[in-house]
């Protein structure tokens, strides 16, 4: 196989910053990483391309010794990484002029394939990590207040036996939010990146949540607010007696201080709010009709004379 450009493998110019060399390197291995692509020999060749070319492009030092003396520039003694039986990546093949040792290619592959560094391998100080991995898990409106613990399996892609990672997720994490398990991504020269878990909160049947604070609806009568009463309401920590004073309008909130979520992380826990909701009776008996028009006679409320609109 002739000898391939690592610009060109991670399709980035020669003058692009270690940045966009980073970023082009994460996104190709992300595509073409045999998890995502199993069973495809293609995909698998690509990903060790990859690989292999940001070991020379993601470090400083190899990149400008191969700019200095890769494609296009001198002939120093070259060494040619080529295909051929025990070759570790199959058929790929570098001419990568005096890069030095190649130690680091080796560790990098062989690490991938174990699930973390070779043994008796050193990570490079300043090397890059390797890229993240993202994993998405449904937590119920209760988990996500509580905490709890999960567990998640990595596929090898063919490469060794599935990996295991049983992680907690703190009380209090929020829809959307991640969770960060450092040293379980994918591997680089630098070391494995990490697996970032995306919580992803179902909603409650009847609860919802305002930052630490927990909202739950109260359906009241007209007569309820009026008079006021108690109201027993649930909680996440059990049944609990709410007071609702007399006169109290739709849309009041009324507090059970401490009953919020608990931020494991941030600190601090938040209220649980009662919120009223006043049912108005939609079909009226003639006899109720009567006696409402009788109250309303009675109480004779102007609500809208002080806000001065137009007659």
């Amino acid at each position: 196989m002739t000898s391939k450009d690592p610009y060109d493998i991670l399709g980035v110019s020669r003058n692009a910053t270690p940045g966009e060399v980073k970023k082009a390197y994460r996104r190709l291995a992300k595509q073409h990483h045999p998890d995502h692509n199993p069973n495809d020999k293609s995909a698998e060749q690509r990903f060790k391309e990859v690989q292999a070319a940001y070991e020379v492009l993601g470090d400083p030092q190899r990149r400008a010794q191969y700019d200095r003396f890769g494609t296009g520039g001198p002939t120093p003694e070259y060494r040619t990484w080529s295909s051929g039986p025990g070759a570790p990546f199959g058929d790929v093949s570098f001419d990568f002029g005096s890069l030095g040792d190649l130690t680091g290619i080796f560790e990098q592959f062989f690490s991938r394939r174990s699930g973390g560094p070779a043994r008796g391998a050193r990570v490079r100080r300043g090397a890059q990590p390797g890229a993240d991995i993202e994993h998405t898990i449904d937590l119920s409106f209760e988990e996500a207040v509580r905490g709890t613990e999960r567990e998640v399996a990595l596929t090898s892609g063919g490469a060794g036996p599935n990996e295991r990672i049983r992680f907690r997720v703190p009380a209090g994490v929020d829809n959307g939010q991640r969770i960060r398990v450092r040293g379980k991504g994918q591997a680089g020269p630098g070391g494995r990146g990490n697996l970032m878990i995306r919580c992803q909160v179902q909603p409650h049947a009847y609860y919802r949540r305002d930052g630490l604070d927990i909202l739950l609806d109260v359906p009241l009568t007209f007569a309820e607010a009026t008079l006021g009463t108690k109201v027993e309401i649930p909680t996440l920590d059990g049944p609990a007696l709410v007071k609702v004073p007399p006169g109290t309008t739709g849309g009041t909130k009324l507090r059970l201080r401490g009953r919020g979520v608990r931020a494991e992380r941030a600190g601090g826990t938040g209220d649980m709010y009662a919120v009223v909701r006043i049912q108005t009776p939609k079909e009226l008996s003639a006899r109720a009709h009567e006696l409402v028009h009788e109250l309303d006679e009675e109480l004779r409320q102007k609500p809208r004379a002080k806000l001065g609109w137009p007659k």
